[in-house]
């Protein structure tokens, strides 16, 4: 097993020039354990065994390599990565794009169900280095002939447990069928039952093993808090959690260098006092940009990680990561820096919904709960501002000397026969009309209520603890609906087909799905009553073992009605055991 003793940086490994300018830009200064650990047995070309949990930074662990060893002239398939979840495919490729940025030419294609096929159809003809897929999507295309892996070098299983779970293990097995023998295979997990060391036995070669145990870290002193939107709206949900906070240092950390100087430059157009710190400024500018928040001339840095290492100032009372780190550690790190000298600090968190996997291992690794923030609305900055302002007026009258102020206003009462209340209103106006005690309106949220509840549902379902066997321990409850699909057992179908199917293409989570009945020539599926149509229009293009499913509401046994015609009030059927 890799010894990791002894740390040392990504330049000791041997990668490529563009891709280790690439890791130092994401932030990135010495590998992590699993990364330390994995990489330099992938560079030498061995097949590996790596178990460690999400957040740990394994991705670059395959990624990094991987880049290392694509021939960027040959359009072809060289690396598949195989992943559970579309969400994971995603964050996947998003990675590999990161680390290879400055790899001319470089092409990445994920791959998932819910995608239209012939946009991945017309990607394939034009060449891709890198596969990212679910089994599902990816056996598709290779029964189809139109994804060819002759030319593939690397095979990567990641959270293979996760496949496991969802019943994927027969397609990934199906799929290292179909790949070249000589291939290289990289197999990750969080665990190692017994049915992934038997993929391992039989399609990994003489395995190198790379096993890190999960860290976790207390931070009692830090209150966590998140906040869930899409990337679009993080710029209004930053300028209204600012709005209403009781700050006096911030720290924003951000993943890119520019990242860091465009976030500054709004924040300072808004009225904020903010400067960016990252690695391309000098030594000498960092300094200053440091001392002037010390010196309470400057509120907010936006900072990468690498810059902000060592960063110590006792002032910083709110730390608030605007894109999620890489990994457990560089979160653990970041909200460090408040907190400090037995204060209270402040730490918030902006989540994408398809990064909720990494808000789980943050949980994990700091041994907390970090609950939801509502995000301050309208009527909440009106209130704040209004408020700021009585205090203001207050301090000036108690700390000025108005002798003048109060001549002139008694002078102008007197010409233009004013009330001293109407001439307050004039100049609390003027004062005011650069920021409106009550602002206009922002952008509306609200599109994203209806994701934010399904989340937070998600969440709850998965801290109720085991209840009683069946609907309820998998996270589901018995008011679901029931669906007809046409596939059966003269099909050869079984029940992790039809979970791995629906997962895949209606992106519900394997847990929610409900009891499934096989029957000779259809089945009968439990989904949940509040599914969004746009998934079951998915699913009713959805294929499973070479035939359409064809999904329709089941009516006890009478013909099945077309998602058209489902009632306002859908019923509750009751799950049967067995």
């Amino acid at each position: 097993m890799q010894s990791t003793d002894t740390p040392f940086s990504f330049s000791d490994l041997d990668i490529a020039a563009p891709i280790l300018q690439a890791v130092h830009e994401v932030g990135y200064e010495t590998p992590s354990p699993i990364q330390a650990a994995s990489i330099p047995y992938l560079l030498a070309g061995h097949d590996l065994l790596g178990q460690a949990q999400t957040g740990t930074g394994k991705t670059a662990a395959f990624a990094l390599p991987i880049l290392n060893a694509i021939d960027l002239s040959r359009r072809e398939p060289q690396a598949l990565v195989l992943a559970p979840t579309r969400e994971l495919a995603l964050q996947v490729a998003e990675a590999f794009q990161s680390y290879a940025r400055h790899l001319p030419d470089f092409h990445i294609l994920p791959i998932y169900g819910g995608q239209g096929m012939d946009s991945q159809l017309r990607q394939l003809r034009r060449g891709v280095h890198v596969i990212v897929g679910t089994p599902g999507r990816v056996m598709d295309h290779l029964r189809r002939e139109t994804l060819d892996l002759s030319g593939l070098r690397t095979l990567v299983l990641d959270e293979a447990d996760e496949m496991l779970k969802m019943g994927f293990i027969d397609d990934v097995e199906w799929i290292l069928d179909h790949t070249p023998p000589e291939r290289q295979i990289a197999l990750f997990s969080a665990t190692m039952p017994e049915a992934i060391r038997k993929v391992a036995k039989r399609h990994l070669r003489e395995p190198k093993e790379a096993k890190i145990e999960a860290k976790t870290a207390t931070v009692e002193a830090i209150s966590q808090r998140y906040w869930l939107g899409s990337s679009a709206h993080k710029l209004d949900a930053l300028t209204r959690i600012l709005e209403v906070e009781d700050f006096d240092g911030m720290l924003i950390f951000v993943r890119t260098k520019l990242a860091t100087e465009e976030l500054a430059e709004k924040l300072e157009a808004r009225g904020y006092s903010a400067a960016a710190l990252n690695g391309d400024m000098s030594q000498a500018l960092r300094e200053k940009a440091v001392d002037r928040l010390k010196k309470k001339t400057l509120d907010i840095l936006v900072a990468t990680d690498v810059a902000a290492r060592g960063l110590d100032v006792d002032r910083i009372s709110h730390v608030v990561n605007y894109d999620i780190p890489y990994d457990t550690e560089a979160y653990v790190h970041r909200i460090g820096r408040t907190g400090r000298a037995g204060r209270k600090g402040e730490a918030i968190l902006f989540v994408a919904p398809r990064e909720k996997r990494m808000l789980g291992a943050i949980e994990r690794a700091t041994r907390q709960r970090i609950k939801e923030m509502r995000l301050p609305t309208h009527q909440d900055i009106a209130e704040r501002r209004v408020e700021q302002f009585k205090e203001l007026v207050m301090s000036t009258l108690e700390e000025e000397e108005l002798s003048f102020y109060r001549q002139l206003v008694q002078e102008i009462g007197r010409e233009q026969k004013l009330s001293p209340t109407d001439i307050a209103a004039a100049l609390t106006y003027l004062a005011q009309k650069d920021r409106p005690l009550v602002p206009a309106e922002g952008p509306d949220l609200s599109e994203m209520r209806q994701e934010r509840r399904e989340w937070r549902e998600d969440r709850g379902r998965a801290d109720t603890g085991p209840k009683k066997r069946g609907a309820r321990e998998r996270g589901f409850d018995d008011g679901g609906t029931l669906y007809r699909i046409e596939v059966g057992r003269n099909d050869g179908v079984a029940p992790k087909d039809i979970v791995g199917a629906i997962a895949n293409e209606a992106g519900i989570p394997g847990k929610a799905i409900g009891h499934i009945k096989l029957y000779d020539d259809f089945s009968t599926v439990s989904l949940p009553a509040d599914m969004p149509k746009e998934s079951l229009r998915r699913l009713e293009k959805t294929w499973i073992l070479g035939k359409q499913i064809r999904i329709r509401l089941w009516q006890d046994g009478a013909a099945p009605r077309s998602l058209d015609e489902r009632p306002m009030k859908r019923k509750s059927y009751p799950r049967k055991n067995g």
